[in-house]
């Protein structure tokens, strides 16, 4: 392949990775303009090291990809309330109760949310 060929054909099976991986970039290019710096142990980096190779992946890539996919469940998992059964249905009833009426908690909730939007 010629020099020309080989960066096309990179910046092409980067966009491919980014795609199969779910939208998560990947460093393949100039798209990175922030960093991230941590120390660990020599234990844990050559963990991260070996579980890289296994995928293929750079360090970085590897990196990347696992926080990225960790930071996304965490704020998922923080934006959805989860009700057991019996709340669930006491939820549910209290929203079919006609005689129901807002409190004044729910009304300066409400009023909270208007002004904000």
């Amino acid at each position: 392949m010629a020099i020309g060929h080989v960066s096309s054909y990179n910046c092409l099976c980067g966009k491919l990775l980014y795609m199969l991986q779910g939208g998560i970039a990947m460093a393949t290019g100039n798209e990175h303009d922030a960093r991230l710096n941590f120390r660990l142990s020599a234990e844990l980096k050559q963990t991260i090291e070996e579980a890289a190779a296994q995928l293929g992946q750079t360090v970085s890539d590897f990196a990347i990809s696992t926080l990225a996919t960790t930071a996304r469940q965490v704020l998922q998992e923080h934006q959805v309330t989860r009700l057991s059964q019996r709340d669930r249905d006491r939820f549910a009833a209290l929203l079919d109760d006609a005689e129901s009426r807002p409190n004044k908690a729910l009304h300066a909730a409400a009023k909270r949310y208007k002004d904000r939007a």
